[in-house]
C-alpha cells in the first residue's frame, strides 16, 4: 500500500472540498484593532436612497474624510431589486456599501405593509425575487454589508413588532415566546438562508434594532428579535439626541449608557456599531457642537469599549409643521469645525479588514 498516495489524495481533498463553517465567514467585514471605523448616511434625499456621485463627493470635501461605509436605503416601493448602480458608486468612491434592505411599498407608518407583510417572508412568497439580488449581491465580487428591516422594537415601521403581532404567544411558533419578535427572526434567518443556499458569501450581516424600544414593554427588546449568533456578524443601533426643533435636549452618554448595557446582552461576542447617530440644530434647546464633542469623546475614551464603528446620520429635512432638521455636519461653522477634527483623528484612521 502506498501510503503517501493515500496521504497526498487525502490532502488534495482536504483543499477541493469547501469546510461549510467557513464557507459563509469569507470576505466579512472584522472588528479593526485599536480604533473604530467611521461610516456615514451622506444626505440621500427624503427617500434616503439617492445615492450620487455628487452626495458622496460633498460629503468627502466637507468632512475631509473617506468613510470605511456609506450607508442607503435600499426601498422596495415597486419590487425587491438589488442596487446595482448605487453599490458601483459607493464602490468607485473607496468606500463599502451597506445596504438598508426596507420591505416596504409605501410610506405607510402604523401598521404592516399590504406587500410585504412578514409572515409572507417566513412563507417563501419572496424568495425568486430574493434570490435574484442575492445573485446581484453576490456577481458584484465585493464585500457588502447588509441589514433587513431595522428599528424593528420601535413603532414607525411597517415591519415593527408591535404590527406583527406583538406580545402574544398563541399565534406563531413557541408559546414561550412573543409572536411579533419571533416572526421577525424567522423571516431574517429564511432570508440568510437563502442567501447561503446560494452561495453569497460577500456579505457582512447586521442587525440594527433602536436604542430605545417603544412600546417599552418586556417583550420589545433589543435582544428580543435578534436571530442569534450563527447569524449575524455585527450588532448595531440606532440613537439620536433631538430629532426636532423644541424637543427635549439630551446629550449623547445620558442617552446611551444603559442602552450600552442592553446592546451588550443582545451577544457576547459579536462586534458593535452604532449605526445612525446625529442631533439637529436647535440653539434655544442645547449646543450641538458640544452634543456631538461630548459624543466623539465617549468613543476616544474607551467608555464604550465594545463599540468599534459609528456612522454619523448626515442629513436635513423639513417635518410637516415646516420646520427643518438640521442633522448636517455644516449646520454651523462649529459642527463642522468638532467634526472634522474627531473624524479625521487618528482613533477613527482605521481601514477595513476582511475575512478569507
Amino acid at each position: 500500500m502506498d501510503y503517501k498516495k493515500i496521504l497526498l489524495y487525502a490532502v488534495l481533498i482536504f483543499l477541493v472540498i469547501p469546510i461549510r463553517g467557513n464557507v459563509y465567514s469569507q470576505y466579512k467585514l472584522l472588528p479593526p484593532d485599536n480604533y473604530i471605523y467611521a461610516g456615514v448616511f451622506p444626505d440621500m434625499g427624503g427617500t434616503e436612497d439617492s445615492v450620487t456621485a455628487g452626495r458622496l463627493e460633498e460629503y468627502k470635501k466637507l468632512s475631509g474624510h473617506k468613510p470605511v461605509w456609506v450607508y442607503f436605503s435600499n426601498n422596495w416601493f415597486g419590487r425587491i431589486k438589488f442596487p446595482s448602480k448605487e453599490v458601483q458608486l459607493i464602490k468607485e468612491s473607496g468606500s463599502i456599501p451597506y445596504i438598508r434592505m426596507l420591505p416596504r411599498s409605501n410610506f405607510g407608518e402604523g401598521k404592516q405593509d399590504p406587500v410585504y407583510r412578514i409572515n409572507r417572508f417566513i412563507e417563501g412568497i419572496f424568495d425568486d425575487e430574493l434570490l435574484n439580488w442575492a445573485r446581484d449581491a453576490k456577481k458584484t465580487g465585493i464585500p457588502l454589508l447588509v441589514e433587513f428591516a431595522p428599528e424593528m422594537n420601535g413603532n414607525w415601521f411597517p415591519w415593527s413588532g408591535i404590527f406583527t403581532g406583538g406580545g402574544k404567544k398563541n399565534k406563531f411558533g413557541s408559546d414561550n415566546e412573543a409572536d411579533g419578535p419571533e416572526r421577525y427572526k424567522a423571516a431574517y434567518r429564511h432570508i440568510i438562508d437563502l442567501f447561503r443556499e446560494e452561495g453569497v458569501n460577500n456579505i457582512t450581516w447586521v442587525y440594527h434594532p433602536n436604542a430605545l424600544s417603544d412600546p417599552q414593554k418586556s417583550w420589545n427588546t433589543l435582544k428580543s428579535y435578534y436571530p442569534g449568533d450563527d447569524y449575524i456578524d455585527w450588532i448595531g443601533v440606532s440613537i439620536y439626541g433631538s430629532q426636532k426643533p423644541g424637543w427635549e435636549w439630551t446629550q449623547f452618554t445620558d442617552i446611551f449608557d444603559g442602552v450600552y448595557k442592553e446592546l451588550c446582552e443582545v451577544s457576547d461576542t459579536k462586534p458593535l456599531t452604532i449605526v445612525e447617530f446625529g442631533v439637529v440644530e436647535d440653539a434655544e434647546r442645547g449646543n450641538k457642537a458640544n452634543w456631538l464633542k461630548a459624543a466623539f469623546d465617549s468613543f476616544v475614551s474607551g467608555r464604550y469599549p465594545r463599540i468599534q464603528a459609528i456612522s454619523y446620520w448626515h442629513s436635513r429635512w423639513r417635518n410637516p409643521d415646516g420646520t427643518i432638521s438640521n442633522m448636517r455636519i455644516d449646520s454651523s461653522p462649529d459642527v463642522l469645525e468638532v467634526y472634522r477634527a474627531y473624524i479625521n483623528g487618528e482613533y477613527f484612521s482605521a481601514k477595513p479588514v476582511f475575512s478569507q
